[in-house]
């Protein structure tokens, strides 16, 4: 699935950023590029706005000031919709099977026909859902739906995924599950955004981190910075579990 042939939709590029909701200023005027390889764990307090500047970020929210550009060579309208792709705390699920619910993904994306089965089945293989694919997709676990969530998010061939707290909530095997289809995707050339409160699962995951308080970027670093030599007081008390904010 690697992206390698296809002019780039990245750097993604955020200039001055903000975002209110009535009187309330709840993304600081912020500047961010993301580069085309990686993946980011955006970290920060309940509140911070992690889930906020990923929804700005893949398109699903405007900013209320500021602007967010696909600064690649490939970044028509058409390829930023098409190649880009967003796996959310709570997946939404049709009702439909499992299966039924990787076709239609592919079928509003255009796929149809042979294509279209050839890759939801390949999608469903490659996560090992087989022995679920036909069972309606709201009845699952909640892993299994993360996963089912991930195995639609991989067959559409996505360059960059954004991924909003993808494990919360789920248990330590469906945790695993979710952390090794991270994985499978960087392998595949995907860009990777994502949200996590939990800090051993950044350590485990992340190459760098960004990390916000109260709708403010505070700090970005590679991961061992962060963790081992953090550069703000902020950080610091995050790392160590203390809230001072």
């Amino acid at each position: 699935m690697s992206q390698a042939a296809t002019p780039s939709l990245l750097p993604l590029e955020l200039r001055g950023v903000t975002f209110r909701h009535r009187d309330q200023t709840l993304l600081q005027p912020l500047d961010l590029r993301l580069e085309r390889d990686g993946k980011t764990m955006i970290m920060g307090p309940n509140g911070a706005g992690k889930s906020l500047l990923m929804r700005i970020c893949h398109g699903l929210l405007q900013p209320t000031a500021g602007s967010v550009r696909w600064a690649g060579a490939g970044a028509t309208p058409e390829t930023v919709r098409r190649r880009q792709a967003m796996v959310f705390q709570r997946p939404v699920m049709l009702r439909r099977s499992a299966l039924a619910n990787v076709r239609y993904a592919l079928s509003v994306q255009g796929v149809a026909g042979s294509e279209c089965r050839r890759r939801a089945d390949e999608a469903i293989e490659h996560f090992g859902l087989q022995a679920i694919a036909q069972r309606p997709a709201r009845v699952l676990s909640g892993g299994e739906q993360q996963r089912l969530a991930l195995a639609r998010a991989w067959a559409l061939r996505p360059e960059i995924l954004f991924m909003d707290e993808p494990t919360s909530a789920l248990d330590p095997a469906a945790i695993r599950a979710v952390e090794e289809a991270v994985r499978t995707f960087h392998a595949d050339g995907v860009r990777i955004v994502m949200n996590t409160h939990d800090l051993g699962q950044a350590r485990r995951l992340a190459d760098e981190v960004i990390f916000l308080v109260n709708g403010r970027l505070v700090e970005r670093a590679p991961v061992d910075d962060f963790f081992e030599r953090p550069r703000t007081r902020e950080a610091a008390a995050f790392v160590q579990g203390e809230l001072v904010w």
